[in-house]
């Protein structure tokens, strides 16, 4: 089914082009330059989050940090082990996915922890990065709640995740 999504998008677009008489081929190079610009305008905001995100984890302070908030997590239904991966998740997805790997390799992928590793690196976003990109193209410049509620909300889908691998 998924392999006829695309295509069938593409053919949609050009014949609803077709019949409202509109050039196709020129929307679509304008769009084209418009995401060029979009992304030189971004990039500087992508590459302060990431090399941020970088600092973060190399220097070892996410793994500080993780020692720190492990028995906080505890009641939550969250193993321990999690924790770094649970700070870095709405940080950096390459990060995030180098601790991924780290569980597997530990742990293993069919474990508790494994499948719990799995549904936090699947089910969250990395927040920051995503925010960074919105809202440096947006008019909006004070962000008020919308980072403080992604995170809670990204927080809450984990425990609520990890609860539910433990019915499997």
């Amino acid at each position: 089914m998924t392999l006829y999504i695309v295509p069938a998008i593409f053919l949609g677009v050009l014949v609803l082009s077709l019949l409202r008489r509109k050039d196709a081929y020129a929307a679509f190079v304008k769009g084209a330059g418009e995401a060029i610009e979009l992304m030189a305008g971004v990039l500087p905001f992508l590459v302060a989050v990431m090399v941020a995100c970088e600092l973060f984890r190399v220097s070892g302070a996410a793994a500080a940090l993780a020692d720190i908030v492990a028995p906080v997590l505890a009641p939550t239904g969250l193993p321990p082990q999690l924790t770094e991966l649970l700070l870095l998740r709405p940080l950096s997805g390459a990060g995030s996915l180098s601790v991924l790997e780290n569980i597997y390799e530990t742990y293993g992928t069919d474990t508790f922890i494994g499948r719990c590793a799995s549904v936090v690196y699947g089910s969250s976003e990395t927040v920051f990065y995503v925010s960074a990109i919105y809202f440096s193209k947006s008019e909006i410049k004070r962000l008020r709640y919308a980072i403080p509620l992604a995170l809670v909300a990204s927080f809450i889908g984990n425990i609520i995740g990890c609860n539910l691998c433990r019915l499997i």
